[in-house]
């Protein structure tokens, strides 16, 4: 479970959230990101294909549809991939979230 500050939008001493029922851990301690991990179900979202020039760098993906490379783990959290050396291949399928916290 979350503990957050009323103060503040982060959270205190937290690096898990609840997600589809379970507890997913996170290196993103913002309240808004975590919010937006914890429904991601209902998040609107388009579907493309990753092209050559963009295999294994979820950073330049990040970057093109959010103008920051720093969303790169939100589509790995979506698109339920843990590393971007192993996923993120040319032609593979990929969900992409139509807003980044």
């Amino acid at each position: 479970m979350l503990l957050y500050d009323a103060k503040s939008h982060y959270s205190i001493g937290a690096d898990s959230i609840v997600h589809r029922g379970k507890v997913t851990k996170t290196i993103v301690t913002n309240l808004e990101a975590n919010n937006f991990v914890a429904n991601m179900d209902s998040i609107k979202s388009k579907i493309g294909f990753i092209p050559r020039a963009y295999a294994n760098r979820p950073d330049l993906i990040s970057n093109i549809f959010y103008a920051s490379p720093r969303s790169w783990w939100l589509l790995s959290m979506i698109n339920n991939w843990s590393d971007p050396f192993e996923n993120f291949n040319v032609g593979q399928r990929i969900t992409i979230p139509d807003d980044a916290p």
